[in-house]
């Protein structure tokens, strides 16, 4: 069976989706666990939304949430596990390919005119 140099399957599908890859880049930049409230302003997701994504994201191991109290209000934060990092940088190396294979085919596309046909 030929080679298929574009399949890309380190695109993760748990990841590669955009409110989870929002909320996963918005962990990432900050080393301290974020509120709630933090996160459904920097992604622009409603709370509905919000509680969905991190469940998926929990339930693959990627996020750890923690319900608390800060005086006597609640409070929820949310922050990338170890392995979550890691899925998350593993799954950058991929996107990168991604975007560096599609930026070539595209130039060679624009300088070639026509593409080459498939082998047989």
């Amino acid at each position: 069976m030929p080679e298929a140099p574009y399949a890309y399957d380190g695109l993760d599908r748990v990841l590669h989706e955009r409110a989870r890859l929002s909320l996963l880049t918005s962990l990432a930049a900050h080393p301290k666990p974020l509120a709630f409230a933090d996160l459904k302003q920097l992604c622009g997701l409603t709370d509905g939304n919000l509680s969905r994504h991190l469940g998926v994201l929990e339930e693959a191991g990627l996020v750890e949430i923690r319900k608390g109290y800060e005086g006597r209000r609640p409070l929820t934060t949310c922050r990338l596990t170890p392995a979550g990092r890691q899925r998350f940088v593993d799954y950058l190396t991929v996107l990168e390919r991604v975007v560096r294979d599609a930026a070539e085919a595209a130039r060679q596309g624009q300088v070639d005119g026509d593409p080459e046909p498939l082998p047989a």
